[in-house]
């Protein structure tokens, strides 16, 4: 039900989360007919308006037994496409795993050439000229200054030349971003969640959804709120900061009134993190009290 908010939530053009499967869509259909077509059997006595053959004559009771086998074979039908329906959805859950891990592993991947790439740039760039005059900078006795750098350290910029600044990290970038959200700077904190993202950094990229979600919950953008703490809890759903996302999507959905989608949140919450303790279980206690939870 939860899944099924937040993709009304979505804009024109905007694909969010997992699509059923067309099977998985016509096993649904299916179900819902079954289930129609059995309120009809249950509200006509077992009659249903089916055609029923070699029914007994009236008056000796093989009526309701008849009625009772229909009954009976709805219900077996029903059971049987409801299973069929579970495993659709385990193996799309398995497929969308297995699909982020080759994800993490390809990121992995090109950030361990991008680094060794560039710590060959940087041993090629002090080697000797082809010439035999030295190089600007060094003594022409033969002692060549620097030329032992180690690898990995970044060389001193040429007199003159300001040293260019150091790019931001994304744990600087969440670290400054979580002290703008402190001060209320929410534009600020919502600006260091985007840049994160964008980053592409797996091990940062949950952390940094659940910022997204609480500079939006300060902003008032409820909806959008939602749908940061949703992506951040599929990003990875054991782990340490995934009930901080399913806490967020409850606060969000009871921000715009859908009370119930925020309980049933906060059930799934419960059901899969049954031990929350310190800050997540009073927060998860005042979300269950907003919300007006059983």
């Amino acid at each position: 039900m939860a899944g099924a908010v937040l993709a009304g939530l979505v804009p024109a053009g905007r694909a969010l989360a997992q699509a059923e499967s067309r099977e998985g869509i016509y096993l649904q259909n299916q179900i819902l007919q079954l289930r129609q077509e059995l309120e009809a059997v249950r509200r006509s006595g077992g009659g249903g308006g089916y055609p029923q053959p070699q029914l007994p004559p009236p008056g000796r009771g093989g009526a309701p037994a008849a009625g009772g086998e229909i009954v009976g074979q709805l219900l077996g039908r029903v059971g049987d496409l409801e299973e069929e329906v579970r495993r659709q959805r385990g193996r799309a859950e398995q497929a969308e795993y297995q699909n982020r891990t080759l994800q993490e592993r390809l990121e992995k991947l090109q950030g361990d050439m991008e680094y060794r790439f560039n710590a060959l740039e940087g041993r090629g760039g002090g080697a000797a000229p082809a010439g035999g005059a030295p190089p600007a900078g060094r003594p022409a006795g033969g002692q060549q200054q620097g030329a032992l750098t180690p690898p990995g350290d970044t060389p001193a910029p040429p007199p003159g030349q300001p040293a260019t600044p150091a790019p931001r990290t994304p744990e600087i970038a969440l670290r400054e971003g979580q002290t703008a959200l402190g001060r209320r700077d929410y534009a600020a904190a919502e600006s260091a969640a985007r840049e994160v993202l964008a980053s592409r950094s797996t091990a940062r990229g949950q952390d940094a959804g659940v910022l997204l979600g609480d500079a939006l919950m300060g902003k008032r953008d409820f909806q959008g709120a939602a749908l940061a703490y949703d992506d951040a809890y599929r990003r990875a759903r054991s782990s340490g900061r995934a009930p901080d996302a399913l806490i967020g999507l409850a606060n969000a959905f009871v921000g715009f009134n859908a009370k119930v989608e925020a309980c049933q949140t906060l059930d799934n919450l419960r059901t899969g993190f049954p031990r929350l303790a310190g800050a997540q279980a009073d927060r998860a206690t005042q979300a269950r009290q907003r919300a007006g939870c059983r």
